[in-house]
């Protein structure tokens, strides 16, 4: 009896030790992650926050050595010149913006459509055609700047305009618009369209009044990179454009930089400007995104 006793004992306390530790090593791991978050978000931010304290800097300031780590006075003459003074700015961002829009416009109709027939369509290589669509996205886009630079000073002469940048673009977003969008389409029921279609509505009408609504988040998420992707843009900009009619304001920004000068704090303060925009749209869309993007992480 008194050795049962004592085996029930030493059992409950070896329970009671895993117990601790378990709680320990729980403890140890919400703090692990607690500190990589915390490091992610500070090498994450560390650049937008020295670029902003560079755009708010006085000239004096700026040419400090060393540098300050914190402005003395917040002096906003450097957006007022970018926004005022600077006659290629405001231009260039109205470009990246029509360029932008039209671009992510044109992605989400194309494949959208094309992303629909791949996942109902029964066809013999459809993984094959699917890794082709995603290996574009692995060529190098330096390489097709010559030939798209010689073939729009050519045949086509639409150099230095609004198609001269949408048509390459294309190609940074419509891959990934396919890829993404299949993924929902396919994990669809069928019985979805054919409802639609035993009520009249056509194969289009069943796709953009039930398909895409369903799939929203899907879609809004891949809206958002390809914008995103398209805002950032700077090779195809600078090669294909010469001036602000059509040049985007990643390729216009550079204009700050003089032969002999820099102007770093008009530079911080219109890539300050820049980039508004995009932290708008992401706070603004942010679940959708996130449910976007979870959705195509469990999805086949």
């Amino acid at each position: 009896m008194l050795v049962q006793q004592r085996s029930a004992y030493v059992s409950d306390e070896q329970k009671r030790i895993g117990e601790r530790r378990r709680s320990t090593a729980g403890v140890w791991a919400s703090v692990g992650r607690y500190i990589a978050v915390v490091v992610v978000v500070f090498l994450a931010l560390t650049p937008l926050y020295w670029t902003f304290i560079t755009s708010v800097k006085s000239g004096v300031e700026l040419r400090e050595s060393p540098p300050t780590l914190f402005p003395h006075a917040l002096d906003l003459s450097n957006y007022i010149q970018v926004l005022t003074n600077s006659t290629f700015f405001l231009p260039t961002l109205r470009n990246s913006a029509i360029i932008a829009v039209v671009t992510t416009a044109l992605s989400l109709l194309f494949g959208i459509l094309c992303a629909y027939a791949i996942a109902r369509m029964r066809f013999r290589g459809k993984p094959l055609v699917l890794s082709i669509i995603l290996s574009v996205n692995m060529f190098p886009f330096i390489a097709m700047v010559g030939p798209l630079f010689v073939l729009f000073t050519g045949p086509m002469y639409i150099y230095n305009s609004y198609a001269a940048l949408i048509i390459p673009d294309l190609l940074l977003t419509l891959p990934l618009t396919i890829w993404f969008l299949n993924s929902f389409f396919r994990d669809l029921p069928p019985d979805l369209e054919e409802a639609a279609r035993v009520d009249g509505a056509s194969r289009l009408r069943a796709l953009w009044e039930v398909i895409v609504p369903l799939t929203a988040p899907g879609v809004f998420s891949v809206a958002i990179l390809s914008f995103i992707a398209v805002w950032n843009d700077f090779l195809f900009g600078l090669t294909l454009t010469s001036d602000e009619q059509a040049q985007p304001v990643t390729v216009g920004i550079t204009r700050f930089n003089s032969e002999h000068t820099i102007a770093y704090g008009q530079l911080a303060a219109a890539s300050i400007i820049v980039t508004i925009p995009l932290v708008i749209l992401v706070l603004i869309l942010q679940r959708r995104i996130v449910a976007g993007l979870t959705a195509g992480a469990v999805k086949g």
